[in-house]
């Protein structure tokens, strides 16, 4: 090799090196959005499994616009995930504000019954629920998992 190709080797090498590691600097601060859950309602049935109006109230702490490309998640009862969905339909979230997210879910009836089973034979006063979601946004924005527990009484 000679020695004017090794002297234009060396400083493309360094630039893609800074390129490459300015590039992963970029990435924006990002607070992970707050999201409760503010109403959970039983739809009408059409002799299917039964489905569920979940609304979600989602908080934009950050400047940037939250562009979400879809959420999916999961309602357990005592460990046990009985509702479950995904979604695409979700409004963009403007930066410091907030949104009301609906979302359907299905029923998974298997895992009910099994549910009802385990409390037939328990005289519990309380069920632990944990309703988690997995949130993707459009761009550079990284994968967000929400999480939310607490009891129901009975």
């Amino acid at each position: 090799m000679s020695t004017t190709r090794l002297t234009l080797i060396a400083p493309l090498s360094f630039f893609w090196f800074v390129l490459l590691t300015g590039c992963a600097s970029i990435t924006p601060q990002f607070d992970p959005p707050k999201v409760s859950v503010e109403s959970f309602r039983s739809l009408p049935s059409s002799g299917g499994a039964p489905r569920f109006e979940i609304k979600l109230r989602v908080a934009n702490p950050n400047k940037q616009t939250l562009d979400i490309a879809g959420i999916s998640y999961s309602v357990e009862l005592l460990g046990k995930e009985v509702i479950s969905g995904v979604t695409n339909d979700v409004p963009t979230i403007e930066g410091y504000s907030e949104e009301v997210v609906t979302l359907e879910a299905g029923l998974q009836l298997f895992q009910l019954l099994r549910l009802l089973g385990g409390l037939g034979r328990t005289q519990a006063e309380a069920l632990d629920y944990r309703f988690s979601a997995k949130i993707d946004f459009n761009g550079f924005i990284p994968t967000q998992r929400i999480e939310e527990t607490g009891e129901i009484t009975l």
